[in-house]
């Protein structure tokens, strides 16, 4: 029997692949237009965006989700501005659509090159972020690519909501609207559908918590990229200035606990444990911050929680830290082997070798020296924004922005050469 819902999903896929094709061969200037357009009706419409918002959040709180993730469902003026001015930055980048990467001669005299080309369609399934919906659709349409938006049932009314503003400035400008499409059903059965589409759909991108991704990565038919779990950590080493880590661990744990470049875990050298300890545990009270410690740990802050082994490996993205003391530079890093998940890792060190070493020896898609994992974004590492953080080294590692959603294809100029 006809199934209406699978349909409408592969009704949506079709628009999306057909799309895909002008989309390509779009003028920068168009696609620039549309962008600083958009970005003009979110702050006109910004009232309008947070009312529905609040229908959404409504909802969810209802529902008892937890503080973090209200807050990363929540829309408010501050969101608006940073996702137009996130669109207006990505105006300004160069489209990296047609961008020659390199040219080189044969001997036969064959001129061979390598040129950006879009990825394609592209399907994005994430959670509870409704920012993602303007970030994701303004990076793919910049670089060329349809995109399928199919977000959390938390936040449908919003992700509708701002995918329609984006569709009706495509239409204005004469750039068919199916250039950004929205799954209009909270249905799980329409994602499971989406993942088998592999002849309309080229890449999937899932955004969320460990649940979605191993089920969109089980379940795909095309390629993934893994926006996984954030497990991140901060180093402080006994040669680090101590009031500078301070103010690293408190941005890094407290400032958005929520997201993914948070961090989780807390590694401490020995050493200058006995000073920097009690120091931060001052701070983190402030913020009602609950520590779960090691042993040594135990001993500089008496109201820790003995933390347990499941702890550490753990993405809480609330206000709770794993802390653990260590005894050298390479224990830490064995822990972060060990525990991390290959997204975001800082070390706090005066000592440059020691820096160095933790630069090129740690594997993340973002390693920092002296600075907080908070910088793992696309808008703050100078991308304009961000479809996601790949987690997975093929074919990009770290923010995706424009260049990370193109590929390149070989071309190759003659003269009549033939193969021998």
């Amino acid at each position: 029997m006809p199934d209406p819902l699978r349909e409408e999903v592969e009704r949506i896929a079709k628009r999306a692949k057909d799309t895909a094709r002008i989309l390509a061969k779009l003028p920068s200037k168009i696609k620039d237009e549309v962008l600083l357009s958009v970005a003009k009706k979110l702050r006109e419409k910004r009232d309008w965006i947070k009312k529905i918002n609040e229908e959404d959040v409504k909802e969810a709180t209802t529902l008892g989700h937890t503080k973090a993730f209200i807050d990363r469902l929540t829309i408010t003026d501050k969101v608006v501005e940073a996702m137009a001015k996130g669109l207006e930055d990505v105006a300004k980048l160069p489209d990296p659509v047609g961008e020659v990467v390199k040219m080189w001669r044969r001997p036969n005299g064959l001129l061979v090159g390598r040129v950006r080309i879009p990825l394609g369609v592209i399907a994005l399934i994430y959670e509870s972020r409704p920012n993602v919906t303007i970030d994701s659709a303004g990076l793919c349409f910049k670089s060329g690519n349809a995109i399928i938006l199919r977000g959390g049932k938390e936040a449908l009314r919003s992700n509708l909501a701002l995918a329609e503003i984006f569709r009706e400035t495509l239409e204005e400008y004469g750039v068919p609207k199916d250039a950004v499409q929205v799954i209009p059903t909270p249905d799980r059965k329409a994602m499971e559908y989406l993942l088998e589409m592999e002849d309309y759909v080229d890449l999937v991108i899932p955004r969320g918590g460990e649940g979605l991704i191993r089920f969109v990565t089980e379940r795909a038919r095309m390629p993934v990229i893994k926006h996984y779990k954030g497990v991140c950590h901060v180093y402080v080493d006994e040669e680090a200035d101590l009031e500078k880590a301070v103010k690293i661990c408190v941005n890094a744990k407290c400032q958005r606990p929520g997201v993914c470049n948070a961090m989780e875990t807390l590694l401490v050298h020995r050493e200058i444990a006995p000073k920097f300890l009690p120091l931060i545990a001052e701070e983190y009270k402030k913020y009602g911050v609950e520590i779960r410690g090691c042993s040594e740990t135990l001993k500089y802050i008496p109201w820790a929680k003995p933390a347990q082994e499941s702890d550490y490996g753990y993405e809480f993205l609330d206000l709770i830290l794993a802390v653990k003391v260590v005894n050298s530079l390479e224990e830490a890093m064995d822990h972060i082997a060990r525990y991390g998940s290959n997204h975001t890792e800082a070390i706090v060190t005066e000592n440059y070798t020691k820096a160095l070493k933790f630069l090129m020896e740690v594997d993340a898609s973002l390693v920092l020296v002296n600075a907080s994992t908070r910088f793992n974004d696309g808008g703050e590492l100078g991308l304009g924004a961000e479809i996601g953080i790949s987690t997975t080294k093929l074919h990009a590692y770290g923010p995706m922005g424009l260049e990370e959603l193109t590929t390149t294809k070989f071309i190759a100029f003659g003269d009549g050469q033939i193969r021998t």
